[in-house]
């Protein structure tokens, strides 16, 4: 019985401390590039908003390739402030592409997922010199 309460307690007392998703609010979470130039990077900046009642912290951020990079802030997000995260793509390869990036919130269980998505045309040919 001692054990049930007390993983009863822990069950009750982490769901205290942990912030919803809901708390963070996305301006918005997909982005269309359109089309691209080959070999240009493209980057859009997602902004955030902490509506809960406790510091947001973003744990990790993670891109499904190397060819998308995320940045953002290490530092808490104080209620009622926002922050941005600015998600850049290395267009090297020419045709459509679809790309997430995975934004783990401390203290909550699911990542907010990001998305961008466009088409990499082909750099124009350089003309040849005689």
């Amino acid at each position: 019985m001692k054990r049930i309460i007390v993983a009863l307690s822990l069950l009750i007392s982490t769901g205290i401390f942990a912030q919803a998703p809901a708390d963070i609010a996305f301006k918005t979470t997909t982005h269309n590039f359109g089309k691209i130039n080959q070999h240009v990077p493209a980057t859009f900046v997602f902004t955030f908003t902490n509506n809960g009642t406790k510091p947001a912290i973003i744990e990790f951020a993670n891109a499904e390739c190397g060819c998308t990079t995320p940045i953002f802030s290490k530092d808490p997000i104080l209620k009622g402030k926002s922050s941005t995260i600015k998600v850049t793509f290395n267009a090297s390869n020419p045709g459509t592409f679809k790309k997430n990036v995975n934004i783990k919130f401390l203290q909550t269980n699911l990542p907010v997922v990001l998305t961008i998505t466009g088409e990499v045309v082909p750099a124009p040919a350089k003309p040849k010199t005689k």
